[in-house]
């Protein structure tokens, strides 16, 4: 993780000096430098989110290097598909723990525990950590949601930021009359307190009036074993308002599926409505400094003619 972002300072800093531990850093992301050092300082611990957890298994299998010494692995930021827990389940030997939280938590709001098994494990982001409330609540009214019903997760708790420095205004669209911090993801919770996320509410695909969800999309068709990596996100369109655009990364070694293919792929697993109506391949993705894919630059270039697609 980099220092400037939460989970380098906070979690991978103070958490590796409270507990004694050695803390090992890269000053740039190479995930083969990555996989060779763990394979030679044998580190108990990795950390990334999860194009960077990726990028080292895809790195440890092609050089064949052994990274079996980790225990275990976690990632955070965003919601980790069961592909990739799957693929880290093989290459590690141990599944991904996720940790779901913002800078301005603390950076913790959820994590899932090492007993964790089955879906709970792959297809959540655990449980609401110690001495704090996760609500999920409806974006237009914030009234709370019933359970397993989707809207935006909100918390509140010891770890909450005080407020934006020298931003009232910010503070106050973040954090409501009744306390609850709300944090813009879209998620529900079961009644044993597993929460799921979404994806965000400003990433939300609005086609038709009916609301689309990229990361629900995205999971579907990572299950594709030709597909390394997938982000989709909103284009506009003159009839629908707002369609989907699907970008997509080949795996290594893997034939290119045709545009049909895929068609027929994501239709067995999701509605008409949700399959993309654009198909476009690109080698590498666009990331912030914390690794998360920027879809908005994706969907900048895309409208602006630098990335080619097939419509349907």
């Amino acid at each position: 993780f980099p220092l400037f972002h939460t989970a380098g300072s906070a979690v991978c800093v103070l958490g590796v000096l409270s507990h004694g531990a050695t803390l090992l850093l890269v000053s740039v992301f190479d995930p083969v430098a990555v996989a060779k050092a763990i394979e030679r300082e044998k580190p108990e611990v990795v950390g990334g989110v999860s194009t960077m957890i990726f990028a080292i298994i895809e790195a440890a299998r092609a050089t064949d290097t052994d990274v079996s010494c980790v225990q275990t692995v976690v990632s955070g930021g965003a919601m980790v598909q069961p592909e990739l827990n799957r693929a880290a389940q093989e290459t590690f030997g141990v599944p991904i723990l996720i940790v779901y939280g913002q800078t301005e938590t603390s950076p913790a709001i959820t994590a899932a525990w090492p007993t964790d098994t089955g879906a709970e494990l792959t297809e959540t982001i655990g449980q609401p950590c110690s001495h704090m409330e996760v609500s999920i609540r409806s974006p237009s009214d914030n009234s709370v949601c019933a359970v397993d019903e989707q809207g935006e997760i909100c918390m509140r708790g010891y770890n909450m930021m005080v407020g934006y420095n020298d931003n009232p205004q910010a503070t106050s669209e973040t954090i409501d009359a009744n306390g609850w911090l709300h944090t813009g993801d879209l998620g529900s919770i079961s009644a044993r307190g597993y929460v799921k996320i979404t994806g965000r509410v400003k990433e939300m695909i609005i086609r038709g009036g009916e609301n689309l969800f990229p990361a629900e999309i995205e999971a579907a068709l990572l299950e594709h074993p030709a597909l390394a990596e997938v982000a989709c996100a909103g284009v506009p369109d003159e009839k629908w308002g707002e369609i989907v655009a699907c970008f997509l990364r080949l795996a290594d070694g893997a034939d290119r599926p045709s545009d049909d293919e895929l068609r027929v792929f994501i239709r067995e697993r999701l509605s008409p409505q949700k399959t993309p109506a654009h198909w476009v391949w690109v080698k590498e993705f666009p990331l912030t400094g914390s690794g998360k894919i920027q879809k908005f630059q994706l969907a900048e270039s895309f409208v602006k003619g630098e990335l080619d697609s097939d419509l349907v």
